[in-house]
């Protein structure tokens, strides 16, 4: 694979001379962590449905990820080839990315519950040679929808399955314990790594226009986001991250995976989430930070309150993905007595505010916190000009962590001349440099810090027959922070209801969290003289006709 991360080459002298980047890939912060703790715990990963648990350390990770680099290299994976991996939060997700690093592989996460419309445009897209999967995940048989794609994806060699027999197996292709002696021999680790500037993370997002976009990220782009994030909440080799957001979603990527190697930290991953287990392992293992979104926050107050857990190891929990209810700030802290932190970011860019652990309460629930060092923002009207403070403007952001560029769609990187970013958000920024989001001009909708593709969903359901027009906008959710409702007018004649709309929906295999959970019938749609949907009335709409 040729990757085109056209945004990486014009910033290499600046952000260097600025020690940005310090050119450090995750082999160099590994090495680091064999030199100084070897025996110390690298990893608990705990399977929730059986309870299983995996404790490794160091010295452990160090021999997997070598036996995976080796069983890739025998399959033929080689520099910058592309390994998809669809593994829920495991020990094996982490040794697969080690292993892909080892060799020069790029690393393409993808969330467990994409489908075969999300996969096969992402794996033929990426051009990706093998595809990592479970063989069942929460019911679901991922190892029979790999396989029946892969003809379709000619660039797809082999698929590799976790819990698969011998012929598909993980760990028959990439554990062999032969494999260690076979690499000395052969000098395959680290024979051809990435340099700090060369793509190692291809991950996908969702996009405007109905299709995702690649997300090209070197090891600089991340680790100058991850090193002042780490220092902003005083994270370090002490620290124990809980990490329950998927590995997947940059979240759980960067902070469940990259950081706490980079620390020489422990992190515990829970495959799926159960707020009761979640609890006990906190209070178990003495877990002192985790990253999630708000339904997390609020499962885990409610679980301390429920069955009487002690987390008072937890310091920190970072909320990220929508606004905190200040409602629910109180009461975490009360119950927790962790310090709650806000925060805003991309999967472009990393998290790229966060308010201080000092800052008083309510600015978790009033901001999004200022930019990390390395990091601008700047706050724009229509015409390209900077708004006074305390006013809404279109959000950009330049600096450090601002990803290499779209996969093949240069012309979709938003970045100017000056190297800001548009983001496509809509925020405003106190005297303090403190941001608060307040909108998005991008077509999507976020629930439960999962982007919901709204073009692409319209797109489908404008395939109904009895559909005449149709919109689709969020409505605030407590608990998922938004929710999704179409507003749909049906043809003359013809019928809609909500079982027509879930079951369309199923047909095209959408993401369940993808379905529109509310419908609303209209005799008509408000709209501009050039007909363009004027969806903020929609959504006054709804709000009023919920308030009532």
């Amino acid at each position: 694979m040729k990757f085109d991360a056209i945004l990486i080459e014009p910033r290499i002298k600046e952000m260097t001379e600025k020690g940005s980047w310090q050119d450090k890939t995750v082999n160099d912060y590994f090495d680091i962590c064999l030199k100084q703790c070897p025996d110390k715990c690298a990893v608990t990963s705990i399977i929730i449905e059986t309870g299983e648990r995996t404790d490794l350390t160091y010295r452990q990770l160090d021999i997997l990820a070598n036996q995976i680099a080796t069983g890739l290299s025998k399959l033929g994976i080689n520099r910058n080839d592309v390994v998809s991996c669809q593994l829920p939060n495991c020990w094996q997700f982490i040794a697969t990315y080690l292993g892909c690093s080892r060799i020069g592989a790029v690393f393409n996460p993808v969330m467990h519950i994409f489908r075969e419309r999300e996969l096969s445009f992402m794996l033929k897209h990426g051009e990706v040679k093998l595809f990592i999967v479970p063989k069942i995940f929460r019911g679901f048989d991922h190892q029979a929808m790999a396989i029946g794609m892969q003809s379709e994806l000619p660039d797809l060699k082999h698929i590799v399955v976790l819990g698969g027999e011998d012929e598909v197996s993980f760990d028959t292709l990439l554990l062999d314990p032969n494999f260690i002696d076979e690499a000395i021999q052969n000098n395959i680790i680290l024979k051809e790594v990435h340099s700090p500037n060369e793509v190692c993370q291809l991950i996908y997002t969702s996009g405007t226009t109905g299709e995702p976009k690649g997300v090209m990220h070197t090891a600089n782009t991340m680790y100058s986001n991850l090193v002042p994030y780490a220092a902003r909440l005083d994270l370090t080799h002490n620290d124990v991250v809980l990490m329950a957001s998927p590995m997947a979603h940059q979240t759980g990527f960067m902070y469940g995976l990259l950081m706490p190697i980079q620390l020489a930290a422990s992190v515990v991953l829970l495959d799926s989430w159960d707020k009761k287990i979640a609890a006990t392992i906190i209070d178990e293992l003495g877990c002192s930070f985790t990253m999630a979104s708000t339904p997390f926050l609020m499962d885990l107050a409610d679980a301390v309150e429920e069955y009487q857990t002690d987390c008072k190891s937890l310091k920190t929990f970072l909320c990220a993905g929508a606004a905190i209810p200040g409602a629910i700030v109180e009461r975490a802290r009360l119950v927790l007595s962790a310090k709650i932190v806000s925060a805003w970011g991309m999967t472009e860019n990393g998290a790229v505010t966060l308010i201080n652990l000092d800052d008083p309460d309510e600015y978790a629930v009033n901001s999004d916190g200022y930019p990390l060092a390395g990091m601008e923002i700047q706050i724009r009207d229509p015409n390209g000009n900077v708004v006074p403070t305390n006013h809404e403007g279109e959000l950009f952001v330049r600096g450090c962590s601002n990803f290499g560029g779209y996969l093949k769609r240069a012309h979709l990187n938003n970045q100017d001349a000056d190297g800001w970013f548009d983001t496509g958000d809509i925020a405003k920024k106190n005297n303090k440099e403190y941001i608060r989001i307040c909108g998005r001009s991008k077509d999507i909708i976020i629930r439960g810090a999962e982007n919901i593709p709204v073009v692409e969903i319209e797109n489908i359901l404008f395939k109904h027959p009895n559909i005449l027009t149709l919109a689709i906008v969020g409505y605030p959710d407590e608990r998922l922070g938004e929710r999704a409702c179409a507003f749909v007018v049906v043809k003359p004649g013809k019928s809609f209801g909500f079982d027509d709309m879930i079951s369309f929906l199923d047909k095209h295999h959408v993401i369940k969290q993808y379905f529109p959970e509310r419908l609303e019938l209209k005799d008509n749609l408000p709209s501009t003289a050039s007909g363009k949907v004027q969806k903020f009335l929609l959504r006054n709409i709804l709000l009023e006709k919920m308030e009532n």
